[in-house]
């Protein structure tokens, strides 16, 4: 077996066990949080690490596909882009979050989509091509869709510029997507084996980058935890909830098909926490940051069960048709 055989092997396993590495290293920062606490000044460094891999899984057809399909795109990016935020503030309000968590859980419904929707729609027979290009459209967007919500939402509880949120994530976004982008480009006209070998081991990269960055935050957080971390929960499960049923709702009022009505469930639920917690802890508090990472944790438990759902739900059909046709 050779090294790139091993190092792939590797990365599915830390791919597929993922919720089992972030509860693992979570409760062992919930034990000895000095142990991970030391991570907090590499957050934003490693959510570039984990940008810059998304990138690498761009291609110039993906940007086509937005071309093609606009009016879907539109809808699903759409409904994130005004559900999400508008679910969260409600949920601060409704909750009586304190300032410090409310600002983390606005940040978090204002944050675009992330890489696990697209693993998430694939997993659960959606469509990949939808779910990749709204991903796409809404990552390129947030350099200013994310800070005017977050400035429009909790303005009063603001330290901060909309300025330097957008400089913030153009720096650790926008600027290793176009780079990955970039090197994905080179490496498939250059040197394809080391692209293939790259893609094949990047998201076990990303799985140690997201583990340690929910690690650290538990770290710092273990007081807020044991004190406030109900509540905390109870706004991301609602948030999670609200997200998969408006993207799954939108879907089916607009027409779409029932591939597309699973990305776009996907699309709108499952946020790019990592970039919140980045900001979080970069603007405000480690106590921001505690919905944002433990959302990392719990749309890797209703992602992977909807896929499930979904997957079976095609299963199904498919042979319920092919008993047709022998019919």
């Amino acid at each position: 077996m050779s090294v790139l055989d091993t190092l792939e092997r590797a990365s599915t396993v830390a791919s597929t066990y993922f919720v089992v590495w972030v509860l693992l290293f979570s409760a062992a920062a919930l034990v000895a949080p000095s142990g991970f606490t030391w991570i907090s000044p590499y957050i934003t460094p490693l959510l570039g690490i984990i940008m810059l891999g998304m990138g690498l899984t761009l291609l110039p057809e993906d940007f086509r596909r937005i071309a093609e399909r606009p009016r879907d795109v539109a809808i699903g990016a759409l409904t994130q882009w005004l559900v999400m935020p508008l679910a969260a503030w409600a949920l601060t309000i409704v909750l009586s979050l304190p300032p410090a968590l409310a600002v983390g859980v606005i940040l978090l419904g204002a944050a675009p989509g992330g890489t696990a929707s697209n693993v998430m729609t694939y997993l659960g027979k959606g469509d990949v091509a939808l779910s990749v290009a709204i991903t796409t459209v809404t990552t390129l967007a947030a350099p200013v869709v994310m800070p005017a919500w977050v400035v429009a939402l909790a303005g009063e509880q603001l330290q901060v510029t909309f300025a330097q949120m957008f400089t913030s994530i153009v720096q650790v976004v926008l600027i290793p997507v176009i780079a990955g982008f970039a090197l994905r480009l080179a490496l498939d006209r250059y040197a394809p084996r080391a692209a293939e070998a790259g893609l094949n081991v990047f998201p076990a990269v990303s799985v140690v980058a997201i583990v340690a960055i929910v690690a650290a935050v538990v770290g710092l957080n273990v007081e807020n935890i044991l004190t406030a971390g109900g509540v905390v929960l109870l706004a991301v499960v609602a948030h999670n909830a609200i997200g998969l049923g408006a993207g799954y709702g939108v879907g089916r009022a607009s027409g779409m098909s029932s591939e597309r009505v699973r990305a776009c469930t996907f699309e709108v639920a499952l946020q790019n926490s990592g970039l919140a917690v980045a900001l979080a802890t970069a603007y405000f508090s480690p106590l921001a940051a505690l919905p944002p990472a433990l959302f990392s944790v719990w749309h890797n438990v209703t992602g992977p069960a909807l896929a499930t759902y979904f997957s079976r739900q095609s299963a199904g059909t498919t042979d319920a048709g092919a008993a047709s046709a022998d019919d």
